[in-house]
């Protein structure tokens, strides 16, 4: 039990005797940087020493704004004169004049009195009459009915400046009669394959029928009918000359029935043609 207390008594005082060894080493620490970085100690100055410059007003003197110019005002021998005159700090940031007619309206409209005009058409007619005067009106996937006929949406259009044309019409070349109505309908829905028509539309055309002149692609789309023999152009129409063309070349009606090919001679292809069958060949 003795020999415990004995332990445990040592073990305080060496941890005490560690305490004061670090305590002592700080001290130490610290009394040598206050020696050698002395106290830093400001020093407000006093506004005593500084005297007042004496205000130009109180004291009634004149004092010089040139530095070369004495005290009585008259500039010392010697001295450059620059020609400039004190400003006036009354009127230093005063702003410039402004000069009314350069701001201001002019006379023409200020002492004219204001005159009434009629109020303008609705923005909705203006813009229908414009689009019907300007732009073309685009049909997007029209539907040949018959050549020269194309149908979209509701409306029926027939294509200007050529004779309508039936789908049921009947041709008779050569003693045998074809359905060539049909096939220039055909003929046309080809041309089309459901592409945008661009139509110059009249103005009023709001039934569901109506004539206009229509292109595709910069075609016009009755220019291509009669070029190629599927339309009759009317009486006087510049078109004539064309059809004329079409029906000395015998193309569309004034031709024969394309869909027989009796009259077409028929070329067989030669199996032994290009390949050099025929020529000698090199001993291997």
């Amino acid at each position: 039990m003795r020999q415990h207390l004995y332990t445990l008594a040592g073990g305080i005082a060496a941890i005490a005797l560690f305490t004061g060894i670090l305590y002592a080493g700080a001290a130490a620490i610290r009394d040598r940087e206050s020696a050698a970085t002395p106290d830093l100690v400001l020093e407000t100055p006093d506004m005593t020493e500084f005297e007042t410059a004496p205000d130009q007003g109180e004291t009634g003197e004149d004092v010089p704004l040139d530095p070369d110019t004495s005290s009585g005002g008259a500039p010392e021998p010697g001295a450059a004169t620059t020609g400039e005159q004190p400003q006036n700090p009354a009127t230093e940031n005063a702003g410039r004049a402004i000069e009314p007619q350069q701001f201001g309206l002019p006379d023409t409209v200020t002492s004219t009195p204001l005159e009434r005009v009629e109020p303008r058409a609705p923005l909705s007619e203006q813009d229908k009459q414009a689009k019907s005067a300007a732009e073309p009106t685009i049909l997007y996937r029209p539907v040949a009915v018959a050549a020269g006929v194309i149908q979209f949406d509701k409306l029926t259009l027939q294509i200007g400046g050529i004779e309508p044309e039936q789908a049921d019409r009947t041709c008779e070349t050569g003693g045998k009669s074809w359905p060539c109505g049909i096939v220039a309908r055909t003929a046309f829905r080809n041309f089309l394959r459901a592409r945008a028509v661009s139509c110059d539309m009249p103005e009023g055309s709001a039934g569901s029928s109506a004539t206009a002149s229509c292109s595709l692609g910069g075609q016009d789309l009755a220019a291509w009918l009669v070029d190629n023999g599927w339309a009759t152009p009317l009486p006087g129409s510049p078109l004539e000359t064309r059809a004329d063309a079409a029906r000395q070349a015998k193309l569309g009606f004034y031709g024969e029935d394309p869909r027989d090919l009796s009259h077409t001679p028929m070329t067989l292809d030669d199996p032994t043609f290009g390949t050099g069958m025929d020529d000698p060949q090199p001993d291997l």
